[in-house]
C-alpha cells in the first residue's frame, strides 16, 4: 500500500541533512513544514531546546480523525543523531542500505521519522478511516533522552503510543525497558610537586584507582548493569593530582534494584576514599524511570492485531537501552517502542534493510487503522 520510491527517496533524503544533538534546527523546520503540508491541525514547538542549550524544541503536532470515538495515538521518533553524521552519503547495493563507511547511517532514527510521515501521507491521500493522532519528533534523544525529559507534558492528550527506535524487523516491539541514573564522582585530592615534595601531595588519580576496584562493574543481574564510561583528572605528570572525575552509570528494568544498585555505588566509593586524604563528591542525575507494560496493553494489542493482518510475526523484547517512551510512559501515555530494522546503529558500520525500511510504515499505517477500526 506504501509509496516505496517515496519511502526510500524521503529517506535518503533525510539522513542527508546533517542533525547533531541540540543542533536540530534544520529537521525541526523541514518536518514542521511536511506536517503542515499534511494537513496538521495544530503544530506546537516546545521550549526543551532552550532549557537544553540547543536550537530546536521538540515538535507536537495534532491530526484530526475521521472515526469518532477511537482513541488518540501518538507516534514519535527522535530528529536528532549520534555523530559522525554530517556528509552522510547512503547507498543501496543488495537490499541493504548503509553509509560510505565514514559516518553512521542515521537509520537510528530517520527510519522512525520516514515511517511516520508516510502513514500520515497515505491517510491524507487515500482517506483512510482513522482516529485523532498526535505527532511527536524529539529533541536530544541521543545522550540521555533529554528531549522528552524537558518535554512539554500540557500538549500530550494521546492515549496510546509507539515509538519508532529500535532495532528488529517490523513487528518487534520492546514492553519493558531499564531506567538510568548517572553519577558524575569527583575526586579532590592536593597537588604537590612530584618530583620535590610528593608527600606533601594527595593523589586524586590514585584514590579513584581504589574507587573502581570497589564499585560493582559490568552486568550485575540479567536485567541491572553498571559501567565506568569516562575518566578524567591530573594536570601534568610532575604534578600530583589535586581531582580526578569519574562517570558512571546504573540501569536497571527493576526500579528497586536500580535504586539499590545507585546506593551501592555511592557507599562504595565514600569507603574507597577514607585513608586516601582525599575526599569524594557525587552528582547524582536521574535520566528516567524504567517501564514495563502488561501483555494486554492497549498498544500491543493493536500491534497484534495490526502484524497478524500483514503477516509479520511479533515479538516483544525487554531491552537494555532507555528511550522517549520511558518518559511517556512516566508522563501517563502507555507506549511501546517499535522496532524500525536499524542494525549496528551508533557505528560506522549501521545498517538497514531496505525491506525493513517500507515493513515499518506498512506496520505503523496498520495500526492507526487498526486503533479506528476497534474503536
Amino acid at each position: 500500500m506504501i509509496d516505496k520510491k517515496r519511502v526510500l527517496d524521503e529517506f535518503f533524503a533525510l539522513v542527508s541533512i546533517r542533525c547533531s544533538t541540540l543542533d536540530e534546527r534544520e529537521m525541526g523546520d523541514l518536518l514542521t513544514a511536511r506536517l503542515r503540508d499534511l494537513g496538521a491541525a495544530e503544530i506546537h514547538e516546545d521550549d526543551a531546546g532552550k532549557a537544553l542549550g540547543g536550537n530546536c524544541g521538540n515538535i507536537v503536532a495534532n491530526f484530526k480523525g475521521t472515526v469518532a470515538g477511537a482513541p488518540t495515538v501518538m507516534l514519535t521518533a527522535h530528529m536528532d543523531c549520534v555523530e559522525p553524521c554530517a556528509n552522510i552519503k547512503p547507498s543501496l547495493r543488495d537490499g541493504v542500505i548503509r553509509s560510505d563507511g565514514t559516518t553512521i547511517l542515521g537509520a537510528d532514527d530517520k527510519a522512525g521519522v520516514v515511517a511516520i510521515l508516510e502513514t500520515l501521507r497515505q491517510l491524507k491521500e487515500k482517506n483512510i478511516p482513522h482516529g485523532d493522532l498526535q505527532i511527536v519528533f524529539t529533541v536530544a534523544e541521543e545522550g540521555g533522552v533529554n528531549g522528552s525529559r524537558c518535554l512539554d507534558t500540557s500538549l500530550l492528550h494521546a492515549d496510546l503510543g509507539y515509538t519508532l527506535d529500535t532495532h528488529g524487523h517490523a513487528g518487534t516491539a520492546a514492553f519493558k525497558a531499564p531506567g538510568k541514573n548517572q553519577l558524575a564522582v569527583t575526586i579532590h585530592g592536593k597537588a604537590a610537586h612530584a618530583g620535590i615534595d610528593p608527600d606533601a601531595g594527595r593523589n586524586a588519580i590514585t584514590a579513584a584507582g581504589k574507587v573502581l576496584s570497589a564499585v560493582p562493574q559490568g552486568r550485575i543481574d540479567e536485567e541491572t548493569t553498571c559501567n565506568v564510561g569516562k575518566i578524567a583528572g591530573g594536570t601534568a605528570t610532575n604534578v600530583v593530582a589535586e581531582t580526578c572525575t569519574l562517570h558512571f552509570e546504573t540501569r536497571s528494568r527493576d526500579k528497586v534494584k536500580l535504586d539499590a544498585l545507585t546506593q551501592r555505588m555511592m557507599d562504595a566509593v565514600n569507603e574507597a576514599v577514607k585513608g586516601t586524604g582525599c575526599t569524594a563528591e557525587i552528582d547524582l542525575k536521574k535520566d528516567y524511570d524504567p517501564y514495563e507494560l502488561p501483555a494486554d496493553a492497549r498498544p500491543i494489542q493493536y500491534l497484534r492485531r495490526a502484524a497478524e493482518k500483514l503477516g509479520f510475526p511479533v515479538v516483544l523484547e525487554e531491552e537494555g537501552g532507555g528511550s522517549d517512551a520511558n518518559h511517556f510512559n512516566a508522563y501517563g501515555v502507555p507506549t511501546t517502542v517499535l522496532g524500525v530494522g536499524m542494525t549496528d546503529c551508533h557505528t560506522k558500520e549501521e545498517s538497514l534493510l531496505e525491506q525493513d525500511l517500507y515493513d515499518a510504515a506498512e506496520l505503523t499505517l496498520a495500526i492507526v487503522q487498526e486503533v479506528a477500526e476497534k474503536r
